[in-house]
């Protein structure tokens, strides 16, 4: 959300901007970063500050120290990311996106209900959803094609659900907790693996002759409120050659 305040640690400031740098690939494999005392002073902090963004990059297996040379930027694995992980990047930072992600492909159409839909919304097979999909990608290529199923109810309280455009005023999630004022209270994700039919093909744009041996990541999200309704299922298919990685604080 535009004018969010950031209220993150410096040094996970400084650490979010050269992710990102890498992440774009503005910062290429072997690129150096600053030193450790440059950065102080670019960013004005601490030398303990600068280390710990450091540090932190470090840890997440973005760059590495080389004796006598500096700190350099590592190749990375592309990515994979789920509609689970977006609404909680987009709680944290105010948008979905990850780093250097965008989104394109948007269409929307009111739909009767696949078996697997209707089952997880808790309605009658065939009665009529909203199905939202999108790509998202990156410079590796697609991060995952995602779909959201909601049920047509919502959207008569909020029309532009069902338009083949972005979004305005905040997510699906968001709109429909401001038009019912009840909150998604809890949320049950699950992961799997599936062989690749012609159907994830085509929504992964791979080519035609790909093996049906091959499998692809299938990550689905059931969004329920604070009434126990389902308000919204995503479903996610992993993008070809990517490493799921998440990351969660540990208390002692």
């Amino acid at each position: 959300m535009a004018g969010q305040a950031d209220n993150r640690a410096p040094y996970a400031k400084i650490a979010a901007h050269y992710t990102e740098l890498i992440a774009t690939g503005q910062l290429q494999p072997g690129s150096l970063l600053p030193s450790i005392k440059n950065l102080s002073e670019e960013w004005s902090v601490s030398t303990a500050t600068a280390e710990k963004a450091l540090r932190k990059l470090r840890n997440e297996g973005l760059i590495r120290g080389i004796h006598g040379i500096g700190t350099e930027v590592l190749d990375q694995p592309a990515p994979m990311s789920s509609g689970a992980q977006r609404q909680d990047r987009g709680r944290r930072t105010g948008s979905s996106w990850g780093s250097g992600e965008k989104s394109d492909s948007h269409q929307a159409a009111v739909v009767s209900a696949p078996a697997e839909v209707a089952q997880a919304l808790d309605i009658e097979p065939g009665s009529e959803v909203i199905r939202r999909s999108r790509v998202y990608r990156d410079r590796h290529g697609i991060v995952a094609h995602s779909t959201s199923w909601i049920p047509a109810r919502y959207g008569k309280l909020i029309p532009q659900l069902a338009d083949s455009e972005r979004l305005t005023g905040g997510t699906s999630l968001q709109l429909i907790t401001q038009a019912t004022g009840r909150p998604i209270s809890h949320r049950i994700d699950t992961a799997s693996a599936r062989l690749l039919t012609p159907e994830y093909s085509r929504l992964l744009e791979l080519h035609e002759d790909s093996s049906p041996l091959e499998a692809v990541v299938v990550m689905t999200a059931k969004f329920v409120d604070s009434e126990g309704s389902v308000v919204e299922y995503g479903v996610d298919l992993g993008g070809p050659g990517r490493t799921w990685r998440t990351e969660s604080e540990v208390t002692p």
